[in-house]
This record gives C-alpha cells, structure tokens and sequence, in this order.
C-alpha cells in the first residue's frame, strides 16, 4: 500500500512544476498548461486525501474540478486563438495594448 506521503510529494512536485513553468515561460499556450498542472496537483492531493479519510465527498469534488477545469481551457485557447488573429504571436512580451 503507498502511503499518503508519496501522493502529498508528487502533488507537491507537480503543483512546483508548475509555478515553475508559470513563472518563467512567456508563451500563453505554456502558461494555460502550466495553470492545468497546478490544478491536476490539487486535485491528486484532494482525492489521496479523501482516501485517506475514507469519505467519497472530495473525490467527488474532484470531478466538479475537472469539469471546471475544461471550461477553464475551452475559454482560456478561445481567449489565446482570439490574441494571436488580433496579434499574430502568443508571447505576452508582444501583446501590451488592449483596445474596447
């Protein structure tokens, strides 16, 4: 049996992972993922410990997250596909004006 341990440290390297690649890359599509590891770290410490406690509640909640989670996406690549028509690039270093 794993104990909860090793889930809490590859949550915990999976959510580092991707600060990690929030912070230093410049890319949106990079940034978009790197937000989606985050949210997978969270909800791989939320169901480990909901099998810790033995209550279905949080793996349950799990699902809503994921379901979330891919309204988050579907909006986010729409927002990024709109910037590169307006913008040809998806690097934030060349989207510095936003027009109404």
């Amino acid at each position: 049996m794993v104990h909860l341990s090793w889930y809490l440290t590859v949550s915990a390297l999976l959510f580092c992972i991707g600060v990690f690649g929030f912070l230093t890359r410049r890319n949106i599509i990079m940034m978009l993922l790197s937000i989606e590891l985050m949210l997978n770290s969270v909800n791989l410490n939320l169901a480990a410990m909901s099998h810790y406690m033995e209550d279905l509640r949080g793996q349950v909640l799990v699902f809503f997250i994921i379901a979330v989670a891919a309204a988050e996406a579907a909006i986010g690549l729409g927002i990024v596909v709109t910037l590169f028509r307006n913008y040809r690039s998806v690097y934030t270093e060349d989207i510095t004006t936003l027009k109404g």
